[in-house]
């Protein structure tokens, strides 16, 4: 019985033993392909391994783009128009603005693309067609100064708004405010602004938004550079953009400016026949104050853009850049003490003073071509940038007028927005007087120029020359407590110039001596009148009673501005620099 038990155990043991080593066999080595097709289903081909590993694909696609949108088409009726105009292309405004290989575009691939499909390869296409979006936006430097910058493509649908440049625009606005970078803007067109053709193609017609100009505005009062350039008509909301910068300039052969075009116009208003330039060409905005000033081609644009931002810090947070000098800050300048004619009637170049005073090729005047009964300006002391405000004798013997107290009125706040110390130079007669000044709401602006002198902070120092008189002249030197001023030996101030004062004063006692001996004897006492009050308003009379806190040799000037100047950037815009940082200090451009 045990035998037989053993046995059967024997057997089943050895035939699971052969069973297995079946299955095991058969499974490495299948008696058929059949057999194994049967038991293992085929794995499906993956179609993304027909693409590239390393992406080159897609890179190509961008290398085509980018090409597509660097080569120029001459058949183009957009970009033969804009050549035709005398008009650099927007590429190349690119190229001659921003220094040598310093242009990181941003947004290269935007625009409208018609894509070729790849018959081999569902997944792949290449780029058959690309219009890309009329602005080119990015990152550049100028004299070595990292900036921001847009620049319309007119040739483009006339920079009308696209999808893609709205949302482009807007992006680069916010963008200078995370960056605290400045932003150059190349205006040509509408930047973009609207288009009828924007109905027809969505279908339905918008509220027009003004998207961004929040982020412009600020930008504005951060002090985040704001330079623009009018290279083209600059229309509608282009117009608005550039005339919103800090400094703004416009070419002379190519440049206009306004708020819609000639066809619009002559719908609204029956003007026909108007050119841009009739419209607003250099001759309207660059005389009016829209525009900050006149440069005879775009390559001068570019030119005085660079400038202004050599003088300006990156924003309201920053002190302004000091550059090196080789303009002795010791230099002493003996032409001054005969700039100013002894005779009072005689004119004499303001601009003159100023340039002897600055360190040599430094001076950059603003708004040269309107409001100009005053001068200002941006210039260098020590290497030091600084503001410069100064009256114009030669023009309405520099009485200041409505417009000459907006364009000092612009400079004041350019200059707190900054932080540029500003230097004086004081020879005002008063408000201009008449019916034209009234007309023109000179007290209106004058008063507004007091209320800027008195709400912005920057240090002031003040240079009489000549006149100081009534409420213009008290505005200009009384307005930072203490003082910061002198005067020159040729000083003389009141209430009231002599002429007309006297008449004023003693009316009724000239009146009477005419009317009793006759006009002689009335021109007789006028004269012994005024040679008594010439003799009282000796500028040493008003330093005996410490009226004027010094009066200094002209030839001198220079040194003793770059010694406060050099104090002003050492001691006291460190400290206004942390105030602009804390909150506590928030001046106001717009």
């Amino acid at each position: 019985m045990a035998d037989s038990s053993d046995n059967a155990s024997q057997k089943r043991s050895s035939g699971a033993a052969t069973e297995r080593l079946a299955q095991v066999s058969n499974h490495l080595s299948p008696s058929s392909p059949s057999a194994a097709n049967e038991k293992r289903p085929r794995r499906r081909r993956n179609t993304a391994s027909d693409l590239p590993a390393d992406y080159s694909d897609i890179l190509a696609n961008l290398s085509t783009l980018h090409t597509l949108a660097n080569t120029p088409d001459p058949s183009h009726r957009g970009y033969a128009r804009q050549k035709a105009s005398g008009k650099l292309w927007v590429r190349e405004r690119v190229a001659q603005l921003l220094d040598a290989d310093s242009f990181r575009e941003v947004g290269s691939a935007s625009g409208d693309v018609s894509w070729q499909w790849d018959a081999r390869s569902p997944l792949r296409e290449t780029p058959a067609s690309f219009t890309p979006s009329n602005n080119v936006q990015g990152f550049g430097a100028l004299r070595g100064r990292n900036v921001l910058f847009t620049a319309d493509d007119f040739s483009l649908r006339a920079g009308h708004a696209d999808g893609a440049l709205a949302a482009k625009t807007v992006y680069m606005e916010k963008l200078a405010l995370a960056l605290r970078l400045p932003m150059v803007k190349l205006v040509d067109g509408t930047s973009g602004g609207g288009s009828v053709t924007t109905i027809r193609q969505e279908g339905w017609s918008y509220v027009p938004p003004i998207q961004g100009f929040g982020d412009v505005v600020r930008q504005l009062n951060e002090g985040i550079p704001n330079l623009g350039a009018v290279l083209g008509p600059a229309i509608g909301l282009g117009a608005a953009r550039v005339t919103a910068c800090h400094f703004s300039v416009m070419a002379r052969d190519v440049g206009a400016l306004f708020n819609a075009g000639p066809k619009v116009v002559a719908g609204a208003t029956f003007e026909e026949g108007l050119s841009f330039r009739d419209l607003g060409g250099p001759a309207v905005h660059c005389t009016n104050g829209t525009i900050d000033n006149l440069a005879m081609n775009e390559a001068e644009c570019f030119d005085q853009l660079r400038t202004v931002l050599s003088f300006l810090p990156n924003s309201g947070t920053e002190v302004p850049p000091t550059l090196p000098n080789e303009d002795p800050v010791g230099r002493i300048s003996p032409e001054l003490r005969t700039v100013i004619p002894r005779k009072r009637e005689r004119m004499y170049n303001p601009r003159k003073i100023i340039t002897t005073v600055v360190d040599q090729g430094s001076w950059f005047e603003i708004g040269a071509l309107w409001g100009t009964t005053a001068i200002v300006g941006l210039a260098r002391i020590g290497g030091r940038p600084v503001g410069i405000v100064s009256l114009n004798c030669e023009v309405n013997a520099g009485a200041l007028d409505a417009a000459g107290s907006q364009k000092i009125t612009r400079h004041l706040k350019f200059l707190d927005i900054f932080n540029i110390p500003c230097v004086q130079f004081v020879d005002i007669p008063g408000y201009a007087v008449g019916t034209v000044a009234e007309r023109t709401a000179t007290m209106r602006h004058g008063v507004t120029l007091a209320t800027t002198y008195y709400s912005t902070s920057i240090p002031i120092f003040s240079v009489i020359v000549r006149r100081v008189y009534g409420v213009a002249g008290g505005i200009m030197v009384d307005s930072r407590d203490p003082h910061m001023r002198v005067a020159w030996p040729s000083g003389e101030w009141g209430s009231l110039p002599l002429d007309g004062g006297i008449e004023a004063a003693h009316a009724h006692e000239l009146k009477g001596i005419e009317k009793t001996g006759g006009k002689e004897k009335m021109k007789e006492r006028y004269k012994e009148l005024e040679q008594e009050y010439r003799r009282l308003m000796n500028p040493v009379r008003t330093a005996n009673a410490f009226g004027i806190e010094e009066i200094v040799d002209p030839a001198v000037t220079r040194p003793l501005l770059a010694e406060w100047l050099r104090h002003v950037y050492d001691a006291l815009l460190p400290i206004r620099v942390q105030q602009r940082i804390a909150g506590s200090l928030k001046p106001v451009f717009a």
